[in-house]
């Protein structure tokens, strides 16, 4: 199994904020239990195992955002080949650390990150951010006739049906 954390050949990337706050690539320093927690909350992926998190977390390039005492507060994942085409995903701050402007330094270090620079393509889905992210240069699609989609809203819940 091809682990893109552990097989990159790029040093972890670190960004320092003043007032304490670190942005890591570091697949180790991630919470995984405080990711799955917070997105098991989310409209994007009620009910998400918590295997799976990991498993989507460990084969992107990953992001945690901590808090001077090293906790994690935030984070966010690109699902990349690193040369043509990214999809942010799982973009997330804790409710007591949100209104700090963490969420707008997030997304200025995901976007700086060298496996990300020459991207011809970079997406993502929000059902309530998007003056966030318009901030950052994403628009609506220009060519949806051209977009397709397969959605399985209820993956989570009918795997943990068929396992009882």
């Amino acid at each position: 199994m091809l682990d893109s954390a552990a097989s990159s050949s790029s040093p972890t990337f670190e960004v320092k904020g003043e007032d304490g706050h670190v942005i890591s690539d570091d697949f180790s320093r991630l919470d995984l239990d405080l990711v799955h927690g917070f997105l098991t909350k989310t409209y994007w992926s009620p009910e998400i195992p918590r295997e799976t998190v990991e498993r989507a977390w460990r084969n992107s390039l990953a992001f945690g955002l901590y808090a001077a005492d090293g906790a994690q507060v935030g984070g966010c994942r690109v699902v990349t080949d690193r040369a043509t085409f990214a999809y942010l995903a799982d973009v997330f701050i804790l409710e007591s650390q949100r209104g700090k402007g963490l969420s707008k330094w997030l997304m200025r270090v995901v976007f700086a990150h060298p496996d990300l620079q020459g991207l011809r393509r970079f997406m993502l889905a929000t059902r309530d951010a998007h003056g966030l992210y318009a901030q950052y240069g994403f628009t609506a699609l220009t060519a949806p006739e051209r977009i397709m989609e397969r959605v399985d809203p209820d993956v989570y819940r009918r795997k943990k049906q068929d396992a009882r």
